[in-house]
This record gives C-alpha cells, structure tokens and sequence, in this order.
C-alpha cells in the first residue's frame, strides 16, 4: 500500500508543472494577428481552476497571479482567436482518450440562469437546470462519452425567435450575420454531430433525451445518416404495434377535394398503455455498471414497433425498450435503430452512458464555473464555454493518468489540489484587503450610476434608515 501512495503524492507534486504544459500545447490557438494572448487564456484557465465563490473576471483578478481584470475581458469579448478552431482540436484529443466504436456522442442542452435582456440569447424558456421556465441563456452540448468518464466536445447558443426577429438587439450582442438564422436544438444537435464525424470522432451511438426523442425529424435524420442512435421518449409517445402502411384516402365517387394527408390503416397506442400490459415476467434483468452507491441493476423489456409522423410514405420500424430501475422503480422508455443483433443488455448499457453527460454538466457548473461567466455578447459566450471544456479535458487526462492509483479522484478533488499548488494572489493580508477595497469601489460606483440615472445622489442610499 505504501508505494501507490507515494508514487500518488509525487504525482500531484507536479500537477501545476503538467497544467502549464496542458496549457502550452494550445498556445498557438491564440494567436492573434502579430500577437498572441496565450497568457490570458492562462489566465482565465487558471480562474477556471481556482476554488472562488464564483469564477468570473471580477474574483479571477483577485485570486490568479498576474491576472488583470480588464485585459481577461477583452481576451474573452474582443479578441478574435477562433474558438471553433480551438473546439475541434479539443474534440480530437478527447476523441484520443475516449474515442471508441462503443463510445457515445451524447446530445443534451442546459440552461444558464440570467438576469436582464442583455445576454446574448437571453428570454423566457425552458430552463432543464431548474425544471421551469425561467428567464436563461440555453445552450446545446455534445459529450464524448466512453464508460464512466465524459468531456463536453461541443456546443451551439440556441437563439429564440424573438432574438432572431430583433435586429438591433442582435447588433448589440454583436451575433454573425450567418449566425441570425432561426434553427432548432435539433438541428442545432445535427450541426453538432456532422461536425465530429468531419472532426473523425469515433463512436458508436447517439443518445438524447425525450425532448429529441419526440421529434421525429431528429431520428430519422441519424437513421439516414447510418448512426445508431438511443432516444428516450416520453410516455405519451404513440407507436404502431403493426405497419401503419400510410395511405392517402380516395374522394367518394370522384367528389370532393383530393385527399393530402395520410392516414393509417391500424390505431397508435401510447407508450405508457403498453407498459400497462408488460407481465412482470416478459422483463430482464440487466446489471448495468457499478456505482457508489451499490449496483445498478435495472429490467428491461423491447419489442420492434413502428414509428410514423403522419407524413412519410413509410415508417420506421425501431425498437421499443422499456426499463425499470429495481431500486426505486423509476420506468423510462427509449427508441433505438439498433439492428437484431444487438441484444437487450448491450441496447440498456448503452443508453445507461447518457447518464454521464449530466455528470459533465455538474462538473463544469461546480468545479469549473461554466454558469459563472460575466459574458454578454456572442463571441464571449462561445470564447468562455470553449476554455471550459478545455479546462475539463485537462481534468479527464489527469482522472485517467491517475486511474490505478486514485480511482475515485474527482474533477473537484483536482480542482482543490491546483488551489494548493497554483500561485495566487490572495495568500497575504494586504492582498485580502485590496481585493475588499476594490469590491467596495466597484460597488460604489455601480450604485453612484443607478441613482445618477435616477437624477439622485447615492447620498440617499447611505442616509437611509
């Protein structure tokens, strides 16, 4: 026991050693006409890394050495390096870690709380984060994921109508004119997955969540592509137990207006009347994976049904699998284009792997501040979540370089080991203070400009009470 601990202890030694050199093998992303802003990419990688109440500019400045507020906000807002550039490089060397004919591109979108109309995308819309609807930015995410580790490889801003329509408020937030196009997550998740088989990321499966599983468009789009896909569904869903064989209906006696619409010759039926008459015993059990928590053993039930979106000529005959997790018997259901010999278990431990890419999400969101950026305009939104995902392949390859050693090491446990081995600014009293002394200046002046707009004097602030 005592070697592993020890070769561990050296290892984390040079931890911040390999996070420079991490960061050097990228520095030529940067570069930006005659210069290059590879030290405030440092910078703001090292703010990602940092254990503060919140990573955005304002507390990097105060705790990463050499770190200046208004020099990282440009680097993020102004500075034209190309993030899509740098996105694609980051995809390919998560591919060299995770990359598998078994692995999964796992497609899902996450909310970001905002206040104000200002944020780039900001409105009223479904916030999966919270489970409402709240005034947020939402953004699309691909992950690579290959057993127990994930790393986001891409993502697209969704842009609502509303923001699309509104020319100034697009000029302001400083949106592409190729990128003023109405597109839904669907299609912004195409985009996505064109781009990694361009980027030759190697996987097996595409997997989503009921929200692209109910959009008919989205699997046929994969299946014409050749992509198995794993598509939850929800319990309304309505599938064909035989061929619809879709017709158009004859006029009577040649009167009438023609028919346009197609119509099927036998009923849908919801996918949760279906599970109403599952016996107990037509299920599997499958063992899934191990977890902290104990097994995860679930079982699990397919049958090929057909799928028809009122439209096509034909459907699609795919696999219904229905699964029920033993332990608090949690049912779900999901489609797949998988062919017969794929069997059951290897369909439900597949799908089981999208689990993790909200695993990548809280990652992102707690240890690498992901919804913590002060980024209003198009080009600093991309420019923080791509130094995120950056930030999060560096802790997948120390995760997996410290795998026989330390396999429960977390991206939080790394993040808390760079606070201790990175230097910072705020390890001395006089540093403490500054920092205080220019949160209260900025405070000040923050409340000065709200009763200037007021034609008041922040006096009135102060006098109160």
């Amino acid at each position: 026991m005592g070697t592993p601990q020890k070769k561990g202890a050296f290892d984390f030694r040079g931890l911040s050693t390999r996070f420079v050199d991490f960061h050097m093998v990228y520095t030529r992303y940067f570069d930006v006409f005659s210069d290059n802003v590879a030290p405030q990419a440092r910078c703001y990688l090292s703010g990602l890394m940092m254990k503060a109440p919140r990573k955005n500019m304002e507390r990097m400045e105060e705790y990463v050495h050499e770190c200046e507020y208004q020099q990282v906000q440009q680097f993020l807002t102004d500075s034209p390096w190309n993030d899509r550039i740098l996105q694609c490089r980051i995809g390919k060397d998560a591919n060299e870690e995770l990359g598998d004919k078994d692995a999964v591109l796992a497609i899902d979108d996450s909310g970001f709380t905002k206040k104000g109309k200002k944020s780039v995308g900001v409105a009223r819309q479904w916030n999966g984060r919270l489970g409402k609807t709240d005034n947020c930015q939402v953004g699309v995410f691909a992950s690579l994921i290959k057993g127990r580790y994930g790393n986001l490889i891409d993502k697209r801003l969704y842009l609502p109508k509303e923001w699309i329509e509104d020319e100034r408020r697009c000029e302001e937030a400083k949106i592409p004119l190729e990128h003023r196009v109405l597109k839904t997550k669907p299609r912004l998740a195409l985009e996505m997955i064109d781009s990694a088989i361009e980027n030759d990321i190697n996987f097996g499966w595409v997997a989503g969540d009921g929200f692209y599983g109910n959009t008919p468009q989205f699997a046929r789009d994969l299946n014409a592509r050749c992509l198995k896909f794993m598509l939850d569904v929800h319990m309304d869903q309505v599938v064909y137990l035989n061929d619809p064989e879709p017709y158009l209906p004859r006029r009577k006696n040649g009167r009438g207006r023609k028919f346009k619409r197609r119509v099927s010759r036998v009923s849908g039926v919801e996918v949760k009347a279906i599970i109403a008459k599952i016996g107990s015993n037509e299920y599997s059990g499958v063992k899934v994976r191990e977890t902290t928590k104990g097994t995860l053993n679930i079982i699990a039930w397919r049958k090929r049904v057909w799928l028809w979106d009122g439209e096509e000529k034909v459907a699609q005959q795919w696999w219904l699998v229905i699964t029920k997790n033993c332990k608090d018997n949690e049912i779900k259901a999901f489609i797949s284009n998988a062919d017969e010999s794929i069997s059951l278990k290897q369909l439900v431990k597949h799908q089981a792997q999208r689990f993790w890419i909200e695993r990548c999400f809280q990652d992102a969101k707690t240890s690498l501040g992901m919804a913590d950026y002060q980024a209003r305009k198009w080009r600093s939104w991309h420019h923080h979540v791509c130094l995120v995902t950056l930030a999060m392949l560096f802790l997948l390859k120390e995760r997996l370089h410290q795998t026989d050693e330390l396999g429960l090491l977390s991206c939080q446990d790394i993040v808390e080991l760079l606070n201790f081995y990175l230097p910072r600014k705020d390890l001395t009293e006089d540093a403490v203070l500054k920092n205080l002394e220019r949160r209260h200046q900025k405070r000040l002046e923050s409340i000065e400009y709200a009763y200037h707009k007021q034609g008041q004097t922040a006096e009135c602030y102060f006098n109160q009470g």
